[in-house]
């Protein structure tokens, strides 16, 4: 049996950290957010909440999820997926957490420049696909070899 050798890898595994944490803290903010916080917040202002919550659950496990496209997209496009991901949790999510809980509306407008980094990061994640070095079930280069 022969081993493929994959001395870069895939992608950057701090995407892959930041996945995790993203993924992990999801839980907390969101059991957080119906214990801690039900009681505090307005009924809108808990949606809100919630809705941070799935989407940050959303991008994490999909960023968890790339290196299983490593196989048919290259490095750089799910590296800039990643990125994007990220950077979209960071606003979309993060808005929207201190908007429901302060209740400060200037972060309202920060919500939609985070959902344009999720779509982005979809499309980029997309043309990576069409782009691929191989088709999904095909024996290629990029197969194990036993």
């Amino acid at each position: 049996m022969t081993k493929v050798e994959n001395s870069v890898p895939p992608i950057n595994r701090w995407f892959l950290v930041c996945g995790a944490l993203l993924a992990g803290f999801s839980v907390v903010l969101g059991a957080f957010g119906a214990h801690g916080l039900k009681q505090v917040l307005s009924p809108n202002s808990l949606i809100t909440f919630e809705i941070a919550v799935r989407y940050q659950m959303y991008h994490g496990l999909a960023l968890l999820l790339l290196p299983v496209l490593a196989a048919y997209v290259s490095r750089k496009w799910l590296n800039r997926v990643a990125l994007c991901f990220i950077i979209g949790c960071v606003l979309f999510s993060g808005s929207l957490y201190a908007l429901a809980v302060t209740g400060i509306k200037w972060f309202g407008p920060i919500t939609p420049i985070g959902g344009m980094f999720f779509i982005v990061g979809w499309g980029l994640l997309v043309v990576g696909l069409i782009k691929a070095r191989t088709s999904i079930g095909d024996k290629g280069e990029n197969d194990v070899k036993s």
